[in-house]
């Protein structure tokens, strides 16, 4: 099946590891005139629903716009690794970025980013989060739109207690089951290497990190605990093990 616009942009999101960061220049921080968008590269995670979650620090000069004037666009680059880039998917998000002090969607952070582990509790380093106007994505010659956010996140049902329970579910799998995380990289995905390990499971999949490379394990139906988490896990690797070496 094909995905919708709205979806392939959420696979963007929840797919690559890092962005540029387009912001406007304080009034203050430029000569008269010189107050177009700046734009750095920032390291990227998601909320459970696919939100763009930004670690920034206050002496950062992106930060210090912000501070000034919320609005922002970010970058997502899906086409690394194409011979001609311009065949494959990107897409710019409109919106705001705001604080937002979770402890869980920190953790997330610093899973998906180890290297984040030794600044992320400095006092002058944030976490943020961007809320989505729209989006425009260009996924190859003749396939370009503008999509409504709501077209782009899909609201956690009813009853969703994965956010909660996440945590449980990626340190169970890395200390207990490391094997079937392996089986998952190079059975599923087809990536080599030993080392891979969980960093996020939301509704729609899980994320997978070995040294520099980052992974998606999608699921074949949505999730909403630790428990039906845990039984697409297995499903998965039974169905790794169903492969041939």
């Amino acid at each position: 099946m094909t995905e919708s616009p709205g979806e392939a942009v959420r696979s963007l999101l929840r797919g690559v590891d890092r962005a540029t960061l387009a912001t406007k220049v304080r009034d203050d921080g430029a000569p008269e005139g010189a107050h177009a968008p700046y734009a750095s590269l920032v390291l990227l995670a998601v909320d459970q629903d696919a939100a763009p979650l930004l670690l920034l620090s206050d002496l950062a000069d992106h930060t210090k716009n912000l501070q000034a004037d919320p609005a922002c666009s970010l970058m997502i680059d899906g086409t690394q690794g194409l011979d001609n880039p311009l065949t494959g998917a990107r897409a710019t998000l409109q919106g705001r970025i705001a604080l937002h002090p979770d402890a869980g969607a920190l953790r997330r952070f610093v899973n998906r980013h180890p290297s984040a582990a030794m600044y992320a509790g400095f006092g002058d380093f944030n976490l943020y989060r961007m809320t989505v106007d729209r989006a425009h994505l260009v996924a190859g010659f003749g396939r370009i739109h503008w999509i409504d956010a709501k077209d782009v996140f899909q609201p956690l049902p009813g009853g969703y207690a994965l956010g909660g329970e996440e945590q449980g579910v990626v340190d169970h799998m890395n200390e207990d089951h490391a094997d079937a995380v392996g089986l998952y990289a190079n059975k599923i995905l087809g990536l080599p290497g030993v080392g891979w390990r969980l960093t996020g499971v939301d509704m729609e999949g899980a994320d997978l990190r070995r040294d520099g490379v980052c992974a998606r394990l999608p699921f074949q139906k949505p999730v909403r605990d630790a428990e039906t988490a845990r039984v697409e896990l297995v499903r998965l690797v039974k169905q790794a093990r169903g492969r041939p070496a």
